[in-house]
């Protein structure tokens, strides 16, 4: 009797654990940042159930199919949270069944600002006190958040970054405090005043929390889609300026010019200077042909011959004149000849060079 009663005990606790967790589980099935079931920190339970005892009527949807079996009319408020959860399609379909609703859109992104038509893109705002409204509509009130998007366009609670309600249209309506909504700050200043006026301006509200499981496969996010509209044609008036400041640049260089030197320097001071570089440089190849040039213009000028005299033509007059081969010749100042392969050769080619030219002078 007794082991039958301690068993009972036990299966009976076990229960009561396995009820409970079920309970729990049942009670943070919605955990989605902002869904009117979340009751943690981050969800909005207290701000629908508020609603709902004003006297508003607040229907939860969390998918496109449920979404668009629900009444959207003229007395009809839909808000949207979550929508990074939002596709090109379930965006379509939205605007498509919202009709004469209202819409309010919690932190939208880029691309789904594109897709409302709104051009004006949000900056990142942290205001470090109440913001006061500044409008008509929610005249008395002051909204606290930590931070927000701020858009820079008409609208109530600005910042010095722009407004955190902003209205692009009468049917649209951008909301940039998120936080504005949630279980942690709804009590923080005017917000659930703020919430109340915002989300309870008429008897119907549809609070449409998208699900991923109505994407398609075309609403796949890419980077092109994260970027704004201007950027690429933007960077193509940019590639544009740079090739017409190349071809702009360029044509102001223009062609090289000769300009006389200020001072006068004599040739041998030239030569003088330029055999130190070879040297320095070690480059017998140049200092060479340097050589063979200055004698090949002696030479010609010697024979009476023109400057561009060819120069097999003067190979065969200096042989002629002196006597020697043509091929000792042509060795000497032929335009083929070999350079020198070190200092030693390269002072008996100028001695060399030297011989020759003496012996034209004179014949």
């Amino acid at each position: 009797m007794r082991h039958r009663l301690a068993v009972l005990v036990v299966a009976g606790g076990i229960v009561a654990v396995l009820l409970s967790a079920w309970l729990g589980r049942n009670d943070r099935s919605y955990a989605a940042p902002l869904d009117p079931g979340n009751p943690d920190g981050n969800g909005a339970q207290a701000v629908a159930r508020v609603l709902d005892g004003q006297g508003v009527d607040v229907e939860i949807v969390r998918s496109a199919a449920s979404f668009e079996r629900a009444s959207a009319d003229a007395s009809t408020t839909i808000l949207v949270t979550s929508t990074g959860d939002l596709g090109r399609s379930t965006t379509s379909r939205l605007l498509q069944h919202q009709g004469a609703a209202g819409l309010v859109v919690v932190a939208p992104s880029p691309l789904l600002l594109r897709q409302l038509g709104v051009v004006q893109y949000p900056v990142t705002a942290d205001p470090h006190g109440p913001v006061a409204a500044d409008c008509p509509a929610y005249d008395g009130l002051v909204a606290r958040v930590a931070s927000g998007q701020a858009y820079r366009t008409s609208g109530c609670f600005r910042d010095p970054q722009g407004v955190f309600l902003a209205q692009p249209r009468p049917d649209l309506t951008l909301l940039g405090a998120p936080a504005l909504l949630t279980n942690d700050q709804v009590l923080e200043g005017d917000n659930a005043a703020v919430a109340l006026r915002l989300l309870g301006q008429r008897p119907h509200l549809v609070w449409y929390v998208p699900s991923l499981d109505d994407l398609g496969g075309a609403d796949g996010v890419s980077l092109g889609s994260l970027l704004p509209d201007w950027l690429a044609p933007g960077l193509w008036l940019l590639v544009a300026v740079g090739i017409a400041s190349i071809a702009w640049r360029g044509r102001r260089l223009g062609p090289l010019a000769r300009e006389p030197l200020p001072v006068e320097i004599k040739a041998v001071e030239t030569t003088r200077n330029l055999g130190r570089l070879y040297r320095r440089a070690g480059d017998r190849r140049h200092a060479a042909e340097a050589l063979r040039s200055a004698a090949r213009a002696r030479l010609a000028e010697r024979l009476h011959l023109p400057r561009r005299v060819p120069p097999a033509r003067l190979v065969d007059d200096v042989a002629a004149r002196t006597g020697r081969a043509a091929s000792e010749v042509d060795a000497l100042i032929g335009p083929t000849a070999f350079p020198p392969g070190d200092d030693r050769e390269l002072a008996s080619l100028a001695q060399r060079l030297t011989e020759l030219d003496r012996e034209v002078s004179h014949r």
